[in-house]
């Protein structure tokens, strides 16, 4: 039985996701007590964590892509063998790059850690992956809904940001701090609203093939959100370089766009959840409520984003664990519960399978174990940076002065953490095992 690839983009994305949660878990505890799992020291367990985190983020959005392109965009794959490719490349690339870790051979930067060598692969497959896209994507009869925009717009800055992320190689950037510096932060800035597109441009697919009506993706609000999106990956990455020196305007037309992204998304969202009939609501539950706890989530995030956007409290702020709470925010409150709901929607179509109610309530208990402490876990990344930053800058403490001071508050965001591994395991089991019985011909039990 010839099986669907998307599926297996999909699959071993939720599998990184849980092993890089779980890593990430580890590296929480190691960092409030030093002495725990001196085996794998947190100069390993911090990149482990973050690469499988960014993969469960690519392959998950990349298989999304993938399937709906070739099954619902009224088009066709124009080659069914490059997925294939693509898939294998970024499995044996992902274990190369897991063993380098594990081995302590680093030769990277932010995000990408690893040897540079191995990202010569990545590159040859996020080619292979545009390819594949444009040249189904033209064959399209008619307008673009705005996702299939996103995804292209996606996929091509990628790799252009990718390949920025790679110019402190060259001597001309490496040799100056603050090109470099600057050069690397932009890189990384836009690079997360590259997949931002990706993942965003997922989500409204996903609400158009719930409601089943596509005028959701044709509607001027879902353009300009695009628009919008495009404008932030353009500019919007000049928050992180308010320490840097740099042009006004540039700091400027950042802090005005980074205020505008996130609201366009939750109003989206708002607006979809109030159009959904009874019906559709319990037809796709799990769908459905992912994508409700995003909007959430979307608010949360948008609310701490306007604050550190203001340069004043980005001094105190910049730097500190609340700069990790919006990226935990971002790329699990957001990312990743959107793409649970493409996960939920792609394996359901795909496999056929109908969730059992055991499932339905381990599913629903995960889900609320997951945001309650990601919840806890936010909050504490706040308070602990909002009081670093200001024993720093007005108290004039030392680091190690700084830490026991915040270390209780670091203890209860550790603790958080393994409620969130916990809840992730009981979302993404059932998923796993509807899966694998599809893969390999299981009879799946109603």
């Amino acid at each position: 039985m010839k099986k669907e690839t998307g599926i297996l983009f999909v699959s071993l994305g939720l599998i990184a996701l849980v092993v890089g949660i779980l890593f990430g878990s580890l590296g929480a505890f190691q960092f409030v007590y030093p002495d725990f799992l001196k085996e794998i020291s947190f100069v390993k367990l911090r990149p482990l964590h973050v690469s499988l985190v960014v993969a469960w983020i690519f392959l998950c959005a990349i298989g999304g892509i993938y399937y709906y392109t070739n099954t619902y965009c009224g088009t066709k794959l124009w080659s069914e063998k490059i997925p294939k490719i693509h898939f294998w490349i970024f499995m044996v690339t992902g274990i190369l790059i897991l063993c380098c870790y594990f081995m302590g051979k680093f030769g990277g930067r932010e995000y990408w850690e690893f040897p540079a060598i191995l990202s010569i692969p990545i590159f040859i497959s996020w080619i292979l992956f545009g390819i594949n896209y444009f040249k189904s994507a033209f064959k399209k009869v008619g307008n673009w809904p705005v996702y299939m925009w996103m995804w292209a717009t996606g996929i091509v800055f990628f790799f252009i940001t990718f390949s920025e992320s790679y110019l402190w190689l060259l001597p001309y950037f490496r040799n100056n701090l603050i090109r470099d510096l600057t050069v690397q932060w932009k890189s990384g800035g836009a690079m997360v609203g590259s997949w931002n597109m990706l993942v965003y441009g997922t989500a409204i697919f996903v609400m158009t093939r719930i409601t089943e009506d596509e005028k959701i993706a044709q509607s001027r609000l879902a353009f300009l959100m695009y628009f919008l999106g495009f404008a932030n990956l353009l500019f919007g990455w000049a928050h992180h370089i308010y320490i840097v020196p740099s042009a006004i305007w540039v700091r400027m037309i950042s802090y005005f766009i980074s205020m505008t992204e996130l609201l366009i998304l939750g109003k989206i969202i708002w607006n979809w959840k109030n159009s959904l009939s009874d019906a559709k609501r319990n037809f796709h539950i799990l769908p459905v409520r992912f994508i409700v706890a995003s909007d959430v989530w979307v608010f949360l995030n948008l609310a701490l984003a306007l604050l550190i956007s203001v340069p004043a409290i980005n001094v105190y702020t910049h730097g500190t664990h609340v700069t990790v709470a919006h990226a935990m925010g971002s790329t699990i409150g957001i990312n990743t519960i959107i793409l649970l709901a493409s996960a939920f929607f792609l394996i359901t179509d795909v496999t056929k399978h109908e969730f059992t109610i055991s499932q339905k309530k381990i599913i629903t208990m995960g889900f609320w174990i997951f945001n309650i402490f990601l919840l806890i876990f936010w909050l504490c990344l706040i308070a602990a940076g909002i009081e670093k930053g200001i024993l720093v800058i007005d108290d004039k403490l030392t680091f190690q002065e700084i830490m026991e001071k915040i270390n209780p508050i670091l203890i209860v965001f550790a603790f958080s953490g393994l409620g969130i591994f916990v809840g992730l395991i009981m979302i993404i089991s059932p998923m796993l095992k509807a899966t694998y019985n599809y893969l390999f011909q299981k009879e799946i039990k109603p």
